[in-house]
């Protein structure tokens, strides 16, 4: 059994005699929580105001109790007092909408043997019971569900191959942040005429569904860009920069993948001023990095990111067999907070600096730039057929 999955909806409480509104948000009940540990077994028992739909599960690296509930107020949690000896301490947060996660770190191996929801007369009592195992059984029993709000957020709605194949092109900055300015150029600007001019061509020789995240220019924050690129499904998600380094040299095009740790220095540099946009905006960023859903997501991400590795490899081989020119280490990672959606394979191309005199006339000639579109398209339309493929296999 790879996980413990139970769905408590109204009609079951119905049977038990008991009627809860399962739409209203549950709270947890200190009083009633608690976490009972002996050499072989774990049992937690979480107090709630009320039954929820839930899913419980372990993950092995490191060893970890999940849960995940529709929607609880943590406030009160008794987290010091759920601590396992030796074990770093249990985390709780909002996941996704609608959506609560619990974490509770392991310090040894212990399977899931129980998980039930039962009523008491103040609510509902979630508890848990593990008991200890060999790590080869451990990891066997280990692994979110295909019901994971993780693992859901992976898949796409609609599956590749059916209907249009959606791109999602975001023009970096706009509105307060300009982005990079050099010799009278906005980066901004910039951007957003080649994203038109990118959805153009890419509308002209393929049935690609594009859309933009920014039409004009208006301030868009980095998670409802990557958030447009989620509610539409969308197949892959490119955002466009030119960036301005102050401090070096760099020319050419440059493609970026998510990373926690950056391949260099100058690809960190670049993160850290990218993401800083929704501060000048004075965006509240507060909670974008809830530590639970980074733990599930990571999850989801085992799929995605190497399909936005090789989004990145087909961007390099196209741009260059197009004859645009290529930064001297054109594939680079980095925290970029605009490619952290799990479940949209995502690149973020550094089209040329305007740092650069060289790069920066070749980005306002026609021209020069049509070789980039050109080299973008390719691109995208030798990874959607690649990737379908690879996903065709794996479904089978």
């Amino acid at each position: 059994m790879r996980a413990v999955f139970l769905a408590v909806m109204m009609s079951l409480w119905a049977v038990c005699g008991v009627a809860q509104d399962l739409t209203a948000l549950a709270r947890v009940l200190p009083a009633e929580t608690k976490l009972d540990q002996s050499r072989n077994e774990i049992t937690l028992n979480l107090g709630l105001s009320q039954g929820v739909p839930y899913r419980v599960y372990t993950l092995a690296d490191p060893p970890q109790l999940v849960l995940e509930l529709s929607e609880v107020n943590w406030a009160g949690l008794p987290l010091d007092e759920m601590t396992i000896r030796d074990a770093g301490p249990p985390k709780a947060g909002s996941l996704v909408q609608g959506w609560s996660g619990f974490v509770l770190p392991l310090n040894d191996f212990f399977a899931l043997n129980e998980a039930e929801l039962r009523r008491t007369e103040t609510g509902a009592v979630l508890s848990v019971l593990l008991s200890r195992t060999s790590e080869e059984a451990f990891r066997a029993a280990s692994g979110a569900p295909a019901s994971s709000v993780a693992l859901q957020r992976a898949v796409p709605a609609r599956p590749a191959d059916v209907g249009a194949f959606v791109i999602v092109i975001d023009p970096g900055h706009g509105g307060v942040d300009p982005g990079a300015e050099r010799g009278g150029v906005k980066e901004a600007d910039l951007m957003l005429v080649m994203a038109r001019e990118l959805r153009d061509a890419l509308r002209r020789s393929t049935d690609f569904d594009v859309h933009l995240t920014r039409d004009a220019d208006d301030f868009v924050s980095l998670p409802a860009r990557a958030g447009l690129a989620r509610q539409l499904s969308a197949n892959a998600f490119v955002s466009l920069h030119a960036d301005a380094l102050e401090e070096g040299y760099a020319e050419g095009a440059t493609i970026y993948t998510l990373a926690e740790t950056a391949t260099d220095a100058a690809s960190a540099l670049l993160a850290e001023r990218h993401n800083r946009s929704d501060i000048i905006a004075g965006v509240n960023l507060d909670g974008q990095d809830d530590e639970i859903a980074r733990i599930l997501l990571e999850l989801a991400r085992v799929e995605t990111t190497p399909r936005s590795e090789n989004l990145a490899r087909a961007f390099e081989a196209s741009l260059a067999e197009g004859g645009a020119r290529l930064n001297n280490n054109p594939l680079r990672a980095a925290d970029f907070a605009v490619l952290r959606s799990a479940d949209v394979p995502s690149v973020l191309i550094e089209v040329g600096f305007l740092s650069s005199e060289k790069d920066r006339l070749e980005l306002q000639s026609p021209e020069k730039r049509g070789k980039i579109i050109r080299g973008l398209v390719a691109g995208l339309t030798a990874w959607a057929d690649q990737d379908a493929a690879e996903r065709a296999l794996l479904r089978q």
